[in-house]
C-alpha cells in the first residue's frame, strides 16, 4: 500500500511540476506535508532535507555567485576578454562562448547568462550580429561548461552529496573534468558550426531604439576639503576609473570652466556637472572623492548603505511636481532622502546646474532613501518606483577581493583542506564581512524555489527508499534491458535522465533517478560509480526544450525564439552527450 501512495505522490508531483498549475514552492511544500500526514515519513524525516549538506552547499554557491556578479569580478573578466574581438563578429562569437564557458564552469550559470544577455544584445548592434544566432548557444554553453567541475552546477553538488549519503563517496572538484571538458569542447564546436545555419536571424530591435545618451543620469558633485582630486585634472582620473562618466563642465565661483581647458585643475569647492551610469555615479560617491552639494553636510554617502536603498523614481503624468525645480520638491527637503542624479529625454544642458532642472513627465530620479520612505513615496502619487537598482550597482573596488575569496574556496575544496560545504559557507561569510555581498543581496540570491524543490525531492527519495518503491522501479526498468550488458543499461540510465530533464528541472531529475540508478547497478552486481556519473551528465543534458533549464527560458524572449528552435540544436547536443557519456564513462570509471 505504501508503495502505491508514494507512486501517487511522485506522479502528482511530476504533473504539477511540469504543468505549473501551482507554483514550484507550493508543490515542494505539499510533497513534504503529504509524506508527513500519510505517516510514510516521520515529521523529522520529512524536513531532514533542510539540514542536508547538498542544500546548504547549493544555497551558499548561489550567494557566492551573486557576490562575484555584484563586485564586477565576472563583468571585468568579460570586458577584458571581449577586447580581443576587435570588431570581428566571428571572433566576438567565439570569445563570448569561451568566456561564458569559463565562468559557468565555476559559478552558477544562471547569473552568468543574465549578465551576458545585455552584452549579446549590445554586440548585435556593434557587430551587426543577430542576437538569436547567439543567445541559445550562450545558454547551451553555460550548461555544457557546468558539467566540467563539481561546483559548475548545483546538480553535481547534489549528486555528490547523495552519493556520499548512499556510501559511495563524494565527487572530487575536478573528477568530472576528464569527460566534461571533451564534451564541452565538442559541444562548442557544434554550436559554432551549426548556429548560423540552424538558428533564426531575427534582428535586434534595441539597435533601432537604443539611445545611449538617454541611459545616463545628470548629476552635480562638490569637491570637498581633503579630496584627493584637489590639484588634479579630472579628465584622466574619470577616464581611468569611471569610463561611463562624462564631465560637462566645472563651476568655480559662478564661473564655468571647460573640463578640457588649461584651468581645469580642481580646487576645493568646485562644482562638477557630470553625466554617467548609475554604477559609476554611485561608485565615485562611495569613494568620497566628491559629495552631493545639495545634501546635508553631515550625510556621507558611504555610511548606512546596508540599511538604505537606491531606487529609481519616474515622474508620472498625474504628478503634482511636473514643471517644479527638482531641488524644490519634497525629495530635497526630506532628511531620509538623498537625490543622486536625474535622467531625462529632453534635458537641455543649458540648464547647467541640477538646481535649475525642471521636472517633466517621464524624468527618472536616482535617489538614496531609507526603507521606511518607500511606502510613503509610493502612496504620494507623485512618483512611481520603477526599480530597486541597489542590487545592480557594481562595487568594482571589491572585485579583486571577491575573486581571491572564490579562488580560496576552489583551492581548499580541491586539495581536500575542507569539504565543499565548509568551503562554501566560509566563502559566504568572508564575502559578507568584507562587503562583497550585502545581506539584502544574499536573501534575494538564495532562490528559495530551487532549494525547496531539492529539499522536497530528498524527502520523496527517502520515502521511495524506505517503502521499497525505488527497488520496484529499478527491477521494472531492468526488464527493458533484460539480456543486455551493464554498458547498455548505463546508456538507458543516461537516456532516461536526459529525457526526464527536458520537462523536469535537472536537480529534480538527479534526486529522483539517482536511487534508481544505484539500485540498478547493485542488482547487476557492478560498480555504481559509473551510474552515478551517468546521472550527472544525463540530468544536465537539458537542451531540447526551453523548459529544460532556467537559462533556456531566460533567452527565450530576448532571442524571439519559438519552441522548435530549441529542438534544432538541442536534440543533436543531447545525442552527443548521451553517446559520449555511454561510451567513455565505463572506461574512465570502471564498471
Amino acid at each position: 500500500m505504501a508503495i502505491w501512495i508514494v507512486t501517487a505522490i511522485l506522479i502528482t508531483a511530476l504533473v504539477l511540476l511540469v504543468s505549473e498549475i501551482i507554483s514550484v514552492d507550493r508543490t515542494a511544500i505539499g510533497v513534504m506535508a503529504v509524506l508527513a500526514i500519510s505517516g510514510i515519513l516521520s515529521p523529522k524525516e520529512a524536513v531532514a532535507g533542510f539540514a542536508n549538506p547538498a542544500v546548504v552547499t547549493v544555497g551558499a554557491m548561489f550567494l557566492i555567485s551573486r557576490g562575484l556578479i555584484r563586485t564586477g569580478a565576472v563583468g571585468f573578466l568579460t570586458e577584458y576578454v571581449l577586447r580581443f574581438s576587435r570588431g570581428n563578429s566571428t571572433i566576438a562569437f567565439i570569445t563570448v562562448l569561451f568566456t561564458v564557458g569559463c565562468a559557468s564552469a565555476f559559478i552558477n550559470n544562471t547569473p552568468v547568462v543574465v549578465l551576458f544577455i545585455p552584452i549579446v544584445m549590445s554586440l548585435s548592434c556593434e557587430y551587426d550580429l543577430s542576437p538569436s544566432k547567439l543567445l541559445i548557444p550562450v545558454s547551451y554553453t553555460s550548461i555544457l561548461a557546468g558539467t566540467c567541475t563539481l561546483v559548475g552546477t548545483s546538480t553535481n553538488i547534489i549528486v555528490s552529496d547523495l552519493s556520499a549519503l548512499h556510501g559511495y563517496g563524494e565527487l572530487r572538484m575536478f573528477e568530472l573534468t576528464i569527460l566534461g571538458l571533451p564534451i564541452a569542447i565538442a559541444g562548442l564546436a557544434f554550436l559554432w558550426l551549426a548556429s548560423n545555419r540552424l538558428m533564426p536571424g531575427h534582428a535586434a530591435p534595441v539597435c533601432e531604439i537604443e539611445d545611449r545618451e538617454d541611459k545616463r543620469y545628470l548629476a552635480q558633485f562638490l569637491v570637498p576639503p581633503g579630496s584627493p582630486l584637489i590639484g588634479q585634472n579630472l579628465l584622466p582620473v574619470i577616464q581611468e576609473k569611471y569610463p561611463t562618466l562624462t564631465i560637462l563642465e566645472i563651476v568655480r565661483k559662478s564661473r564655468f570652466i571647460h573640463p578640457a581647458g588649461t584651468s581645469a585643475v580642481l580646487r576645493q569647492g568646485d562644482i562638477i556637472l557630470i553625466k554617467g551610469s548609475a554604477d559609476d555615479l554611485v561608485a565615485i560617491l562611495q569613494s568620497e572623492m566628491v559629495l552631493l552639494p545639495h545634501s546635508q553636510e553631515d550625510m556621507r554617502f558611504s555610511a548606512g548603505m546596508e540599511n538604505d536603498l537606491i531606487v529609481e523614481l519616474i515622474v508620472p503624468p498625474q504628478s503634482s511636481v511636473i514643471r517644479d525645480k527638482l531641488l524644490s520638491t519634497s525629495l530635497h527637503g526630506d532628511p531620509d532622502i538623498q537625490i543622486i542624479a536625474i535622467k531625462s529625454r529632453r534635458l537641455h544642458y543649458s540648464e547647467q546646474k541640477i538646481q535649475s532642472v525642471s521636472l517633466r513627465i517621464g524624468d527618472i530620479i536616482l535617489v538614496r532613501c531609507s526603507k521606511k520612505k518607500l511606502d510613503q513615496i509610493r502612496s504620494s502619487g507623485d512618483y512611481i518606483i520603477i526599480e530597486d537598482v541597489h542590487h545592480t550597482i557594481i562595487d568594482k573596488s571589491k572585485a579583486r577581493l571577491a575573486f581571491l575569496i572564490f579562488a580560496g574556496i576552489i583551492v581548499s575544496a580541491t586539495t581536500g583542506l575542507a569539504d565543499i560545504m565548509t568551503c562554501a559557507l566560509t566563502g559566504v561569510f568572508l564575502m559578507a564581512v568584507s562587503g562583497c555581498l550585502s545581506l539584502r543581496d544574499a536573501y534575494r540570491a538564495l532562490e528559495p524555489e530551487v532549494l525547496l524543490l531539492i529539499i522536497s525531492m530528498i524527502a520523496l527519495g527517502t520515502a521511495m527508499e524506505k517503502t521499497g518503491t525505488t527497488q520496484l522501479f529499478a527491477e521494472n526498468f531492468l526488464q527493458l534491458f533484460q539480456g543486455f550488458g551493464p554498458e547498455i543499461v548505463l546508456l538507458g540510465i543516461i537516456l532516461l535522465s536526459s529525457i526526464s530533464t527536458q520537462v523536469l528541472s535537472n536537480n529534480a531529475t538527479a534526486v529522483l533517478l539517482l536511487p534508481i540508478a544505484i539500485s540498478t547497478a547493485v542488482t547487476l552486481g557492478v560498480n555504481p560509480k559509473p551510474f552515478i556519473i551517468g546521472i550527472c551528465f544525463g540530468a544536465s543534458a537539458c537542451f531540447a526544450t526551453p523548459l529544460g533549464y532556467q537559462t533556456n527560458l531566460l533567452v527565450y524572449g530576448p532571442g524571439s525564439y519559438r519552441f522548435s528552435d530549441y529542438l534544432k540544436m538541442g536534440i543533436p547536443l543531447n545525442i552527443l552527450v548521451i553517446l559520449m557519456g555511454s561510451v567513455f564513462i565505463p572506461f574512465i570509471w570502471k564498471l
